[in-house]
């Protein structure tokens, strides 16, 4: 059923055993492996190289950094590194980040789409290894160049993928990104005007959606006990509903859901507040925007997401038996079957 499959890293896991699973996925099949940087917790960089260092094949994602806090020069350096790390295997996502995290740190998210267009610009041009000057809105460069001395100094392919959550920068997402990281938290349907969208900006470029790659993240918790699955994803749900209002509104809930689960969470949201506020998440939910119960449950779901447009699942667990959903969607077991 799946021939191509990604796994989601964010937290809720020591570190050290998300080498495991990483490489747990690598031998079960798995296409890549996406690190989330998203709240002020874990980078994405740091866990990426680990992954890099401790796999052979897998495809190793940056699901997804934002393009405000990275000078340009460094960020193409950065990728750069990663690359030398794991030759050809390195994925640059990169987003628009959210208020009011960006907001509380300092930064003005002041018109997000040029900001987007130039930074994939002139990372794309240095990642290509040229030597760039250009002065636009928000990034000012002289006569830079990927300074490499000692080592490669080809080309380096390092797909762009923007995370695109509003329907300007899936368009914009559309001309000038080599695919789209489709979010998380969203009924399958979503899919369908996302898809117009890309396909909208594609033609602009003079290609279609279908020349995107569209992986989607997807929340999936599976367990042979359905409850169980239900209750694990309600913790994370009730937490991003609270925190990251474009999510909420992507997933369609209600305001009045969303300011009840406000008013019990604080910044950052402590376990106790999360156990207390989870009920409030309904299962009709869980079941409409996440991929989650048993194992047969979740791969009839995350079909849904395929069948409309998505080109693989970015599988999110959110916590209890990582290697029971790796299995679950391991492409080696359809193979084996």
């Amino acid at each position: 059923m799946f021939d191509k499959v990604a796994l989601y890293l964010q937290d809720s896991h020591d570190l050290r055993d998300g080498l495991d699973y990483v490489r747990y996925a690598e031998e079960k099949g798995f296409y890549a492996v996406w690190q989330a940087e998203s709240r002020l917790v874990r980078d994405a960089i740091v866990p990426m190289a680990a992954y890099a260092a401790v796999t052979e094949k897998i495809k190793v994602g940056s699901g997804v950094i934002n393009n405000w806090t990275r000078n340009i020069g460094l960020l193409a350096a950065t990728f750069l590194t990663l690359d030398d790390l794991a030759p050809d295997r390195i994925i640059c996502g990169i987003g628009a980040w959210w208020d009011p995290l960006a907001r509380n740190v300092g930064i003005t998210r002041r018109k997000p789409l040029k900001a987007m267009r130039e930074t994939v610009i002139v990372l794309r041009k240095l990642l290509n290894m040229e030597r760039v000057t250009f002065h636009g809105e928000f990034h000012h460069v002289d006569g830079i160049e990927l300074d490499v001395v000692h080592g490669r100094r080809e080309p380096r392919n390092v797909p762009i993928m923007i995370g695109a959550t509003g329907p300007k920068m899936m368009q914009l997402t559309g001309e000038i990104a080599d695919g789209a990281v489709l979010n998380y938290c969203v009924p399958p349907e979503y899919n369908d005007h996302a898809m117009e969208l890309l396909d909208k900006g594609a033609r602009k470029a003079g290609r279609s959606v279908y020349d995107l790659d569209r992986p989607q993240l997807i929340v999936c918790s599976v367990d042979h006990d359905h409850d169980k699955a239900i209750e694990t994803t309600k913790m994370l749900l009730c937490q991003y509903l609270a925190q990251q209002p474009h999510i909420a509104k992507a997933s369609g809930v209600s305001d009045e859901v969303v300011h009840e689960i406000q008013s019990i969470l604080g910044w950052p949201a402590t376990k106790e507040q999360i156990n207390k506020a989870k009920h409030l998440v309904p299962d009709e939910l869980v079941d409409r925007i996440t991929a989650s119960g048993t194992p047969d449950e979740a791969r009839a779901k995350v079909k849904e997401y395929l069948d409309r447009g998505a080109t693989y699942p970015i599988l999110y667990p959110v916590g209890g038996d990582f290697k029971l959903l790796i299995d679950t969607f391991s492409p080696l077991a359809d193979k084996s079957s």
